[in-house]
């Protein structure tokens, strides 16, 4: 989101300048989460988690700072796109990062073997043959660049990729040949509903898609934090 702000700001806002700002600010942040959180070997999940919120919230910092600093024209275009929506920009746009997405998620379900046994820690992951340091970086890298494609078209739409996995694991089990198609196409449709709901709720305009995620996501997250035992939370 900070690249694709800059991008906004400095007027390079175009068909395929936009997605690839947002992937390098994508990028760059996935690499300084990643170096942090593999400085004394592979990186742990709780590493990765704590390095995650820093990064992110040095760059929301920066994001406040670019939207404080921002002209009239520019903080209106930032703050309608932070917010989320599924208008779209450019049928090109759309189309470079439906491309994108869909080459990303190939290759993530084709190594869907590795995330399985990743799930039973590095240590067993690397005893049953997987290469755990290069598949991380590659799931990671996948996920950034469809991440990034899906911010640079819709904005910041928060929970989704949050609440239908924890829901659809649920109902698939854990094994990534089923849990990634269910999980794809569940989030597809929930953001649609969230959409129309949005659409109906503010009619005749309309309330910013991310806002009715949002709303969503945290009485979801909320509700699971009941539920799991204590000291449960990422088990």
């Amino acid at each position: 989101s900070l690249g694709a702000a800059l991008a906004i700001l400095a007027g390079a806002a175009g068909t395929f300048r936009l997605p690839a700002s947002a992937f390098l600010g994508g990028a760059l942040a996935l690499a300084l989460v990643y170096g942090l959180a593999s400085r004394s070997g592979a990186p742990a999940l709780y590493a990765l988690l704590l390095s995650g919120v820093i990064v992110g919230a040095v760059c929301s910092s920066l994001l406040m700072v670019l939207l404080s600093l921002a002209p009239v024209e520019g903080l209106h275009g930032i703050t309608w796109w932070l917010l989320g929506n599924l208008q779209v920009m450019s049928w090109p746009l759309l189309g470079g990062c439906a491309v994108l997405i869909a080459a990303s998620f190939a290759g993530l379900w084709l190594r869907a073997r590795d995330w399985n046994a990743l799930t039973l820690g590095s240590d067993m992951a690397w005893h049953l043959g997987v290469r755990t340091r290069l598949a991380m970086m590659f799931g990671l890298g996948l996920a950034a660049l469809m991440t990034a494609a899906a911010v640079a078209l819709a904005g910041l739409i928060g929970f989704v990729g949050l609440i239908v996995p924890h829901a659809l694991r649920a109902l698939t089990g854990p094994d990534h040949r089923r849990l990634l198609p269910a999980a794809a196409l569940g989030g597809g449709l929930f953001l649609v509903l969230c959409d129309a709901l949005g659409r109906a709720l503010g009619a005749p305009g309309e309330i910013p898609v991310g806002v009715i995620t949002a709303l969503t996501g945290g009485p979801f997250f909320l509700a699971l934090l009941r539920r799991r035992p204590r000291g449960g939370w990422l088990e």
